[in-house]
């Protein structure tokens, strides 16, 4: 039988996969990574200074991913009692020690694009010569 058609098992899973992909998701996120390098590589920064930081996200996207981020441990919310009040994300140590991770990543990034886009023509072009026939 070939791996395809096999079937894991809940025993198979390892018990730690499930909180860490939960883990990954959030802190990996499309806006998730943005709002944590901004936020470490600029100090604390406002709602304001986010939302023009980051293109393409809307305002609720941008509080509900403040909040999961905050929820996390990754930002601290602090609320000056001012008029109107004054709110600014700071990352906290954990969400600076992201910053390496994701230097990383976009290195390996940068170092593999070109491998990516060759395999990508070629699986496209091995899908368009299944659909012709």
């Amino acid at each position: 039988m070939s791996q395809r058609n096999q079937r894991v098992s809940p025993e198979d899973v390892h018990p730690i996969a499930c909180p860490i992909r939960e883990i990954f998701d959030r802190v990996a996120g499309k806006w998730s990574v943005q709002i944590i390098l901004l936020a470490v590589s600029k100090g604390p920064i406002r709602f304001t200074e986010l939302e023009r930081g980051i293109e393409g996200i809307s305002r609720r996207m941008l509080t509900l991913t403040l909040r999961q981020l905050e929820r996390d441990g990754l930002l601290v919310r602090t609320v000056y009692p001012t008029v109107p009040p004054r709110v600014e994300y700071t990352a906290t140590e954990m969400a600076r020690e992201l910053r390496g991770a994701f230097e990383q990543l976009a290195a390996w990034a940068v170092r593999h694009q070109d491998a990516i886009a060759d395999a990508q023509r070629a699986y496209d072009d091995r899908q368009e010569k299944v659909a012709a026939n």
